[in-house]
């Protein structure tokens, strides 16, 4: 009988039924014969027993006592009813519980195999044929993950469109918490919602520049033309930080082991910091440099300032650096991370029902364009449409955008002053010689005499037009700038100053021309219509002043503001790409943060002796100060001093002390 046939033990106590709890009788002894086996070993005790006490007792005392009768009787029911009781009923229960945890393992272990789609016969007969390199079920496997991982995608994408759509009932309102989660909001640059020029009550326009950092990114990017010793340089540079972490994480082990107190964030980092030049140094003449420990210095020089694309006349592939550069290639170090990114975000927009008609690819630029239409005259496209701007720029690309981002900046305010300046001779020529009032400096100029003769004169102040003015009645005073402002320009004053001069520049042809139209006034409107169409443009473009080197994810949105079909499609298009390619914001402080500091007190020693006589911390105090005062208990003289004991060691050896007088009763372990 197998142990899969036992039946299951009946949940009672009984000192007979088979394998109940308690019992003397059990199914898995196989129905032996349990009485006389026990009458075996009592017999045989008992003689030991007996034969025993007829070698070491007197031969006197032996004659007197019955040993063949009353004895072997008392000692044969002694052991029957003590050792079989407890011994044997221990061992009967003790074998119960066994089988039940052996047939709940075999339960455990069919089941395993049940649920896999190869039948385990199947399995062994493949593995003795061929082995597991020529019959394996590597393929099959991969098929059901895949299928498992669409059919997880697209239930969480339903998901995600529920949340979205639920968000923006209980909202009532667009705004970019319903556009973008909030896990993903840390990445945001720019999310600006405007209304539609052509439809302005029906069509709403929206701006998302998304920046992911290289730091976040789950697959590096590097551009096409960067050299292969970079990519061996930065190679060896993450292998050496995983070197240096494995030491950390090895360093803390060992403190937790001796039970001392765990590195803090500022150890940590000062720990990896010294660590460095464990691994590396700054030796580059030097061939037995640490730094050449991965790769020799010659072939370090051999592939100096070789890049993706070698020179065909200068191309052999028996050379070195040919064959090293084949070796790199080979592992796609320098495309992976990009085509990762756009096979990403495409393959995203086609599960998602987000078609598009233009896809421009521009690998070697490391930048991709995909537009819903091929058409970009607005005025002919629908008001449902998306387009997206991927690019990956490092920090040299940076410093050449906010180059050109100041020079158009200060092109604009050339150009709005040349208007401005324009306009103010039109209007001094054409409304300062008419004797009318027409605003407040005609009014003071009127008035200027009287004002120099009646007041000014008594005061001893100077007059108004003597004064300098600080102030030109447009932006107020800009402060001056610190190496803060001067590194990261964001122009807010700039832009300011030419949006008001706009705005004052329509009020005042409005005033000056009001229902007539002259070529003057014509020529300036279509002047101010450009340049305030062509601002708003640019205001409307992300100032790099604000990215980071990494990945741009740049989305213009056109949604009807009643539906919103493209907009609510677009979020969850952009929350499954960021999961997918960015792992997100890490704050280290929190990654390695095992325990609250709130639960680390300096109070709490775990000892259960005495308090010791240091200088109390700031949450020792406080305790101390809620609990009622109670008299010290005298340490008796001549005693030595004990011995400092590591934090977190629990002392569990009892110390006694004398009491104080007035304090009997209280005692310590």
């Amino acid at each position: 009988m197998g142990s899969i046939d036992l039946p299951k033990s009946p949940n009672v106590f009984h000192p007979e039924k088979p394998s109940a709890v308690g019992s003397r009788n059990s199914l898995a002894q196989e129905y032996r014969d349990q009485q006389a086996e026990v009458n075996l070993l009592l017999e045989e005790e008992t003689n030991k027993v007996i034969h025993h006490l007829s070698a070491k007792l007197p031969k006197d005392v032996l004659e007197r006592l019955d040993v063949m009768g009353g004895l072997k009787e008392k000692l044969y029911n002694y052991f029957n009813q003590n050792y079989q009781n407890m011994f044997n009923r221990y061992m009967v229960t003790s074998e119960d519980e066994m089988v039940k945890k052996v047939r709940n393992f075999i339960d455990k272990e069919e089941t395993k195999v049940l649920t896999r789609y190869t039948p385990k016969e199947i399995a062994d007969l493949l593995d003795a044929v061929g082995g597991a390199d020529k019959f394996n079920t590597g393929e099959v496997e991969k098929s059901v993950v895949n299928m498992y991982g669409h059919l997880q995608g697209h239930i969480q994408r339903g998901v995600n469109e529920l949340e979205t759509h639920t968000n923006s009932i209980l909202r009532q309102k667009t705004d970019t918490g319903a556009f973008v989660r909030g896990e993903n909001a840390y990445s945001i640059v720019k999310c600006a919602f405007k209304d539609n020029q052509l439809k302005p009550k029906t069509v709403t326009d929206v701006k998302l520049s998304v920046n992911i950092l290289d730091s976040e990114l789950i697959s590096p990017i590097f551009h096409y033309q960067v050299t292969v010793e970079y990519l061996i340089k930065d190679l060896i540079s993450k292998y050496i930080i995983d070197s240096i972490d494995k030491l950390i994480e090895q360093i803390k082990d060992e403190r937790i082991d001796k039970s001392e107190e765990e590195l803090t964030d500022s150890e940590i980092i000062f720990s990896k910091i010294n660590k460095v030049d464990t691994f590396t140094d700054d030796d580059t003449e030097n061939t037995k440099s640490k730094r050449y420990n991965y790769i020799a210095k010659v072939l370090m020089e051999r592939i100096a300032d070789l890049r993706a694309e070698i020179d065909p006349e200068n191309f052999d592939a028996l050379n070195v650096r040919e064959n090293i550069k084949k070796i790199v290639d080979m592992e796609n170090i320098r495309n992976r991370g990009f085509n990762t990114a756009i096979n990403s975000i495409t393959s995203i927009l086609d599960t998602s029902k987000m078609g598009y008609q233009y896809i421009e690819n521009l690998k070697n630029g490391r930048e991709v364009i995909i537009r819903e239409y091929e058409d970009t005259d607005v005025s002919n496209m629908p008001d449902e449409r998306y387009q997206i701007k991927m690019r990956y720029f490092d920090n040299a690309q940076l410093i050449e955008d906010r180059k050109a981002y100041d020079v158009q900046i200060k092109s604009f305010e050339t150009e709005i002053q040349h208007l401005w300046d324009v306009l103010e001779v039109i209007y001094q020529d054409t409304w300062k010689n008419s004797w009318k009032v027409n605003d407040f400096e005609d009014l003071a100029r009127k008035n200027k005499g009287k004002i120099r003769k009646l007041i000014k004169d008594k005061t001893g102040e100077p007059l108004y037009e003597d004064i300098a003015k600080v102030w030109d009645e447009i932006s107020f005073v800009k402060s001056a700038e610190t190496e803060v402002e001067s590194s990261n320009r964001n122009y807010v004053y700039e832009k300011d100053r030419i949006r008001t001069r706009i705005i004052l520049m329509r009020k005042r042809l409005k005033m000056m021309y009001d229902f007539m139209f002259p070529i003057e006034r014509r020529v300036m409107e279509e002047r101010l219509a450009f340049l305030e169409k062509e601002y708003y443009r640019f205001d409307y473009m992300i100032n790099p002043y604000h990215l980071q080197p990494g990945l741009l994810l740049d989305v213009d949105i056109t949604s009807i503001k009643r539906k919103k079909v493209t907009l609510d499609a677009m979020a969850n298009v952009l929350n499954e790409f960021l999961h997918g390619v960015s792992k997100g914001f890490q704050d280290a402080a929190f990654a390695s943060f095992s325990r609250r500091r709130s639960t680390v007190r300096e109070d709490i020693n775990q000892s259960f002796s005495s308090i010791s006589a240091e200088a109390p911390s700031t949450e020792e105090a406080a305790v101390a100060s809620a609990v009622p005062k109670q008299k010290a208990i005298a340490a008796p003289k001549n005693e030595p001093k004990p011995a400092a004991k590591k934090k977190g060691v629990v002392d569990t050896k009892a110390k006694a002390k004398k009491p104080a007088r007035g304090e009997a009763g209280v005692k310590e372990l």
